[in-house]
């Protein structure tokens, strides 16, 4: 029986270093909840102190109103699938689904119909009788995922599962994966640092930095309204510019300013701001309004042409990768090359404004 969680003020150390200094969020019940960051950030420590292979210092774990901190891993009737599959090697497909109801009190009869059909959720049926090495990395992902269902847990934890496939072998497995859990209907958290693979499978996201949650949203929420700066760079790309607020007029340069029409707050302080702009967030101004910008570099990928571009009297701020444009071939009169000089406009609905330090200034934005 799936359960919600509920982590309250968790502290995790080492020694005398914080990794998560105090922590509390809820995930519901049956929900793909998915914890994102970059390296070394907590999320996998924050995984395996739910698991419970981890201690807490402070604070509270609870599946439903149970409070777990003292049950051990063993008992907390979790399912966990791990980035390396960690299947066993000299079982068949269908040992290895079958391994962990080897240790319930599960009967032989009621076992073996949980196993088939557990195979036929994950659709590796066909492979019941092989080896592990007579399968491809995406199949061993699946009797992994399959072993850590059948026991019927309450919780799903999986950790950067997906990390050791190929590209392709990915986005067929991160599908798979969402339509799996859905099907069976178990609350599940999932660990990446994959902002891609975060946004197409997750209920909600909660962005994690230094052990500090940033964020908690629905993907297209926390891509379209980030918080902050850090959200905004982290989850996709945002070019970050240097831009002045008065009233609800932005201005980019001294020739270019949009009116936002009520999309920052209405006591939003007039002055210096951050303004950050999404690459599909430019349009292209046959008008020559706009910013000027002189195309450094072009990628073709397929669908979309993608410019590095460099700004004239547009202030950017610095340390950026690359301020970047893309353009949907669908559309495109004509593909621009290295030295073409382009005037480009934004879309006031879409872009984001922040202070300063970083914080959003959008109506409706939550902190």
């Amino acid at each position: 029986m799936s359960v919600s969680i509920h982590v309250q003020n968790v502290v995790k150390k080492y020694g005398q270093v914080t990794i998560i200094p105090d922590l509390s969020l809820d995930i519901e019940n049956g929900e793909f909840f998915t914890l994102l960051g970059p390296s070394g950030c907590g999320k996998t420590t924050l995984l395996r102190m739910i698991a419970g292979f981890n201690s807490i210092e402070a604070g509270l774990i609870k599946f439903d109103e149970e409070v777990i901190n003292a049950i051990p891993a063993h008992k907390r009737n979790i399912g966990m699938v791990f980035q390396n599959y960690a299947v066993f090697p000299h079982l068949t497909v269908r040992r290895n689904v079958e391994y962990g109801l080897q240790f319930r009190d599960v009967a032989n009869s009621e076992a073996a119909a949980r196993v088939d059909a557990m195979l036929k959720t994950v659709r590796i049926e066909d492979y019941a009788d092989r080896l592990p090495e007579r399968l491809s990395g995406g199949q061993q992902q699946r009797v992994a995922l399959a072993r850590a269902i059948v026991v019927h847990p309450n919780v799903l934890l999986m950790d950067e599962p997906l990390s050791n496939l190929d590209a392709k072998l990915r986005v067929e497995m991160r599908a798979a994966i969402r339509d799996i859990q859905k099907t069976v209907g178990i609350t599940t958290v999932y660990v990446t640092h994959d902002q891609e693979e975060a946004l197409c499978i997750s209920d909600r996201i909660a962005v994690m930095r230094e052990g500090v949650i940033q964020q908690i949203d629905a993907p297209q929420v926390i891509y379209s309204r980030p918080v902050n700066t850090f959200v905004a760079s982290f989850i996709g790309h945002s070019n970050l510019f240097a831009t002045s607020l008065s009233g609800q007029q932005l201005r980019f340069s001294p020739d270019y300013a949009v009116d936002l029409r009520g999309l920052v707050r209405s006591d939003a302080p007039s002055g210096k701001t951050v303004t950050g702009v999404r690459p599909e967030e430019f349009a292209l101004s046959s008008a020559g309004l706009g910013l000027a910008a002189r195309v450094v570099k072009s990628t073709f990928l397929g669908r979309y042409v993608n410019y590095e571009l460099a700004f004239g009297d547009a202030s950017l701020l610095p340390d950026q990768a690359a301020i970047e444009f893309s353009q949907d071939i669908g559309t495109a009169k004509m593909i621009y090359q290295p030295g073409d000089v382009i005037h480009l406009e934004v879309n006031p609905e879409k872009i984001n404004v922040f202070t300063e330090a970083g914080e959003s200034l959008m109506s409706g934005v939550r902190p």
